[in-house]
């Protein structure tokens, strides 16, 4: 069969049949089964039916075209099959009425739908709905109407449906005695109820399966209500209601699906919203995209006069006076973003989406918009809805020329037919062409082609017209600023190319992902309500989303990025450095997702940001003296105490956190994180124990004549902390003998005054305040552990270690360092004791099997054989530092300079006074370097225990980094390797580890 005549244009109308006008006379398109045999036995159905198949025999008998054409339809579309089947009755009046006048006379009947119950209602509209489809699908196929009488019709069905359904409602609310209508017979009258339609059915331009997009807005001033109902509550429970009758599926259908996510900020905000509330949102918090989609707004049902008010009022927002060059920015940027990314330029038939892809509807409407949105302020012609009539008042304007009117006009209407007919088929969502070569012949046929081929070439023509309009728009524009993909995050429906470009990315749930970042743009946190934020952060979509997916733990990194967000105060500034600054937005992405536990830090304090944004952050790591000064400048902003103690701790955490950064992006080596950690640590207790001593003294006042010291052991002492590390500490004071008590308003007795002081110290470093906590701190190193006094008096401390105290004590002493002394001469006092208790003469066998027996109680209780337990494993760090503690005990009374607290510098002194023989000192010096440096960065990174299969990659780069070797796997083996020999020499130097022992 050769090409029928085209839907454009009209058939005549006039002649023959059923009076002027009746369908059956206006078949101008025939299309073909594709199974005649098949067709044919449906056919015979509806002639058998027992009321109406005498009549349609009557008909196909006078016009042998009818009977094809429905044997055509039935063959092509199941849907339609379904509703001819369902009532020939129904399809005798159809084809027997006036197409126009038929649509109509069901609008009508729809909106005065009445019922006692909600079930009454719902079907009343389903089955109007049911005779609408099939009107309209006959009348369109046979091309006895156009496309503007297909789509205001099912938007005028859509608002009459609406009218009846909330007529009901009003009129329940009002028999329940909650609402007064000011007319009876119309109740949504100057009832304060708007609904508006948003787009497609805002612009009368609704499609066969369309949803229909609402904001349901309601004035409670005007509001009727009685009997102490109100309108916040009645009006969403209503809301509630009208989208059940619409949408709910029953045996006979439903009515339109409907979508209420079109409305300010859909995930905070209630279903219906107040309008001052509506107001107030759009006025400050309004995005460009919403002024694109309320260009359709229209009052569709309820109080109409107050959804026209409201649109009134809202002018402003949609169109400027002005030409806002930001927000044109934006629309383009929007835009750009869409399609026109490298490989995504692909036009095809086959599986094409001819409302999203490129080419297609959206594109048509979006050149549409934009135009609008940056013209419309100053030219009110160019204010109007439907897509259509604005490209004629575009061209009218001089806005653009007459071929881009010409063929956008003949393609929108010919790809909103070829949507129409992939609707047809089943009734279903959907904008997509089928994949299959039957299911592409089936769509030709309902658009009137005889031959598939000349249907692909019409359909590709519009398409590459489409687009040759499309991307001229803005061709001075410059091209995007990243090469990731489409990244669109406007409207309610997620872009399905973004969602393609952020699973390519690397995210595993780009829904979510999307999600994430279209509530940045709603302004529910404070550092995204201002409308320049927003703007900024919008412009840092690609860079932002590229380097999160860069980190490989993309959805834990976006996820980490929202939670910091959502605490940020203000983000102007730090957006507009971020943008500036690409290396400083990679550095805390790669945060985000190389190191969860620091992101964790960033999510619950996000001030440790403020310090990134000091110059200082890319110099050198601060020395001591640099620490002091920083602290000294921030305490002496406390006005009190507990203030002291809250900078402190922001202190603390911005410098751990800058360490930490320092790592990640190699500006630190890990073996240097330890000393950098350790630094930090000591300056914070001397000013804390400053800060303590003047806080104590406020009541208890000072031992004259005393001194006091904080004695670091264990890895503070050693500067080797990590960031998870406890601090190990001893208190040790002194004060003359004929002192007896501190002079304050309370005097306390010197040893209380000291455990006072010493609680004191505890609480400030540990308690958790309004700004966390700074450090676990244990005091269980002191003389007789828990059971002694918290605080210890040098002599007895000195008396303790050069006659009472184990091994394993003497070995930790090898660690103790003065960090914190009321004077110099206190510190250096303490020092001397130290250095005398550990360079006395050892027996190195009874040495070497109190080490010995040791390692194997601790293996007994926390032995593992998983070589990432560092620590603890065989061969690991407590093997290393065991042998350099006994070899220190050894030898310190014949060569003293052996003694370090640092395990490193212990390491290299015993080799270079002779004690340790070059080669094992370079296998423990070289396992120390790679456990340390592997530590840091698992305390730095991660909580808990190490598990390299679930662990993020990032966290094994950063491994890899450190380790120097080549792969992770390599890594693993070397570790392994390293681990036998390391115990090899424990066993050389100090003896078997034996269970026995234990």
């Amino acid at each position: 069969m050769g090409k029928a005549t085209p839907p454009e244009q009209e058939a005549d109308q006039s002649s023959g049949g059923n009076g002027p006008g009746a369908l059956h006379t206006r078949i101008s398109v025939v299309p073909s089964p594709p199974d005649q045999d098949r067709a044919a036995l449906f056919l015979k159905d509806l002639l058998e039916d027992d009321e109406a198949g005498n009549a349609l025999g009557k008909l196909f008998h006078n016009d042998p075209r009818l009977k094809d054409f429905l044997s055509g339809i039935i063959g092509n579309s199941p849907y339609l099959r379904e509703l001819m089947l369902k009532d020939a009755g129904r399809l005798l009046a159809i084809l027997h009425d006036i197409p126009e006048l038929r649509l109509e006379r069901l609008l009508n009947e729809a909106r005065s739908a009445h019922a006692e119950d909600e079930a009454g209602v719902m079907r009343a509209l389903r089955l109007l709905k049911q005779d609408l489809a099939l009107t309209l699908g006959l009348a369109d196929i046979a091309g006895a109407i156009d496309l503007d009488n297909v789509t205001s019709a099912l938007a005028g069905f859509a608002d009459a449906s609406l009218t009846a359904a909330i007529r009901f409602c009003l009129r329940d609310l009002a028999r329940r005695n909650k609402f007064v209508p000011v007319d009876p017979d119309e109740p949504e009258r100057d009832s304060g109820l708007i609904v508006l339609a948003m787009g497609k059915h805002g612009a009368n331009e609704l499609n066969y399966s369309s949803d229909i997009d609402l904001i349901i807005l309601y004035d409670p001033h005007k509001a009727p209500m009685a009997g102490g109902a109100e309108a916040p509550v009645e009006f969403v429970r209503l809301t509630r209601r009208l989208v059940k009758i619409m949408q709910d599926r029953t045996e006979d259908g439903y009515v339109f699906r409907t979508d209420l996510r079109l409305r300010p900020d859909p995930g905070a905000t209630p279903l219906a919203m107040s309008v001052p509330a509506a107001l107030v949102y759009y006025e400050s918090l309004g995005q460009n995209w919403e002024r694109a989609a309320l260009i359709k707004a229209r009052p569709c049902a309820g109080d109409i006069q107050a959804g026209d008010s409201f649109l009134e009022e809202i002018v402003p927002f949609i169109w400027r006076k002005y030409l806002d060059f930001a927000a044109i920015a934006d629309v383009q940027s929007i835009k750009r973003q869409i399609h026109m990314h490298k490989g995504h330029s692909v036009i095809a038939v086959a599986g094409h989406n001819v409302k999203l892809g490129r080419g297609g509807i959206r594109e048509v409407e979006f050149f549409v918009q934009t135009q609008q949105l940056i013209a419309g302020g100053r030219n009110t012609a160019l204010r109007g809805r439907r897509t259509l009539d604005m490209l004629n008042a575009l061209y009218e304007a001089d806005w653009i020329r007459a071929k881009p009117k010409n063929d956008l006009t003949c393609a929108y209407r010919f790809l909103r037919d070829v949507e129409h007919r992939i609707q047809m088929l089943n009734d279903e969502q959907t904008q997509l062409l089928p994949k299959d070569e039957d299911g592409l012949w089936r769509i030709s046929q309902l658009m009137g082609f005889g031959d598939l081929k000349d249907f692909e070439a019409a359909f590709l023509q519009h398409l590459q017209r489409v687009q040759h309009h499309y991307s001229e728009l803005f061709e001075d524009e410059p091209g995007l600023s990243s090469d990731v993909g489409n990244l669109v995050f406007t409207g309610d429906d997620h872009d399905p190319g973004t969602l393609e470009t952020l699973e390519r990315l690397g995210f595993s749930q780009p829904a979510e992902a999307a999600s994430i970042v279209k509530s940045w743009h709603f302004g529910r946190y404070p550092c995204t309500r201002s409308t320049k934020a927003r703007e900024r952060l919008t412009e840092m979509h690609p860079t932002l989303l590229g380097a999160l997916a860069a980190t490989d733990n993309a959805d834990t990194a976006l996820r980490a990025f929202d939670s910091f967000l959502a605490k940020l105060p203000a983000g102007v500034q730090l957006f507009s450095l971020l943008r500036s600054n690409p290396q400083l937005l990679t550095l805390l992405a790669t945060t985000m997702g190389a190191a969860p536990r620091m992101a964790d830090t960033v999510s619950k304090r996000v001030h440790v940001l403020d310090a990134v944004l000091d110059p200082a952050f890319f110099g050198a790591m601060p020395s001591v003296s640099e620490f002091r000064v920083g602290l000294d400048r921030t305490l002496e902003q406390s006005r009190f105490y507990e203030e002291a103690l809250d900078r402190a701790r922001i202190f603390a955490q911005e410098q751990q956190f800058l360490i930490g950064l320092r790592l990640i992006s190699d500006t630190l080596t890990a073996d240097r994180v330890g000393f950098a950690l350790a630094r930090l640590a000591e300056v914070i207790v001397g000013r804390l124990l400053t800060q303590v001593i003047a806080h104590v003294g406020e009541t208890h006042g000072v031992v004259p004549g005393g001194n006091v010291a904080v004695l670091a052991m264990g890895k503070l002492g050693g500067r080797e902390m990590t960031a998870s590390s406890d601090l190990d500490l001893i208190l040790l004071y002194e004060a003359p003998e004929d002192v007896k008590q501190s002079d304050g308003a309370r005097p306390l007795a010197v040893s209380q005054y000291y455990i006072r002081l010493t609680q004191r110290l505890v609480t400030a470093l540990s308690a958790p305040t309004a700004e966390g906590s700074l450090y676990e701190v244990d005091f269980r190193l002191r003389p007789s552990g828990n059971a002694g006094p918290l605080a210890t008096n040098l002599d007895g401390f000195i008396s303790y270690q050069q006659k009472d105290a184990w091994t394993w004590e003497h070995m930790a002493l090898t660690r103790g360092r003065v960090i914190a002394s009321t004077t110099p001469e206190f510190a250096e006092k303490i020092s001397n004791s130290i250095r005398q208790t550990l360079v006395q003469p050892r027996d190195r066998s009874k040495l070497a099997d109190d080490v010995r027996s040791m390692r194997a109680r601790i293996e007994k209780e926390k032995g593992t054989k998983d070589i990432w337990d560092l620590k603890q494993v065989a061969g690991g760090l407590v093997d290393i530092e065991f042998i350099a503690q006994f070899l220190q005990l050894v030898y310190a009374d014949e060569n003293p300079e052996v003694l370090a607290q640092g395990t490193e510098q212990a390491l290299e002194n015993l080799r270079d006074a002779g004690a340790l023989d070059q080669g094992n000192a370079e296998l423990l010096l070289e396992a120390l370097r790679l456990y340390q440096r592997l530590t840091q960065v698992l305390r730095l990174a991660l909580e808990g225990k190490f598990v390299p299969e679930d662990a993020p990659r990032g966290v094994l780069d950063l491994l890899v980094q450190a380790s120097g070797s080549p792969t992770f796997e390599r890594l693993q083996t070397e570790l392994a390797d390293l681990q036998e020999k390391v115990r090899a020499v424990f066993v050389q130097l100090v003896g078997e580890v034996s269970a026995e022992e234990s």
